[in-house]
């Protein structure tokens, strides 16, 4: 590494259900410092799936994650004057913020509704394996599959 790396911050679980993870989406969902905004439309959306699905919404939450994390990506790397898309592992904390990105991602750009539906919609789709961030997931695999062969270049 080049450059010294600044300290992890560590993230106090939310209030509802003391949960690091929804307390780490509600920032990443958060625009302008609106806080208590993002932590009303998260509850909204955590409400109308544990009401859709009749399961501790948490649990759906954490599902929809753990579907969404990808476990290898492709990064370019440089090789005597030609790039290649080498495949590398995923650390841990890297893959829920990916899956947290694509989930927030893909909850705003579906159609219609308020932000609290279309988040509590893309989070139903990930928990049950399908929906938009799990393709998007799929398709980095795939990715990674198909450059297989330049994985020596590690």
């Amino acid at each position: 590494m080049r450059r010294r790396t600044p300290p992890k911050r560590i993230v106090e679980p939310d209030p509802r259900f003391a949960n690091v993870h929804i307390a780490m989406f509600i920032n990443r969902l958060m625009y302008g410092g609106k806080k208590s905004t993002a932590r009303r439309i998260m509850y909204d959306a955590l409400d109308m799936v544990s009401e859709r699905m009749n399961k501790d919404a948490a649990e759906v939450f954490e599902t929809a994650l753990r579907n969404v994390r990808p476990t290898v990506e492709v990064k370019p790397r440089r090789v005597g004057g030609s790039t290649y898309q080498v495949p590398v592992d995923v650390k841990e904390e890297r893959a829920v913020t990916l899956a947290m990105r694509w989930l927030i991602q893909n909850s705003r750009s579906r159609g219609g509704r308020s932000m609290a539906g279309k988040l509590a919609a893309e989070l139903m789709d990930a928990a049950n394996g399908q929906g938009n961030s799990v393709r998007r997931r799929d398709e980095v695999h795939r990715m990674a599959e198909a450059n297989r062969a330049f994985a020596h270049f590690k």
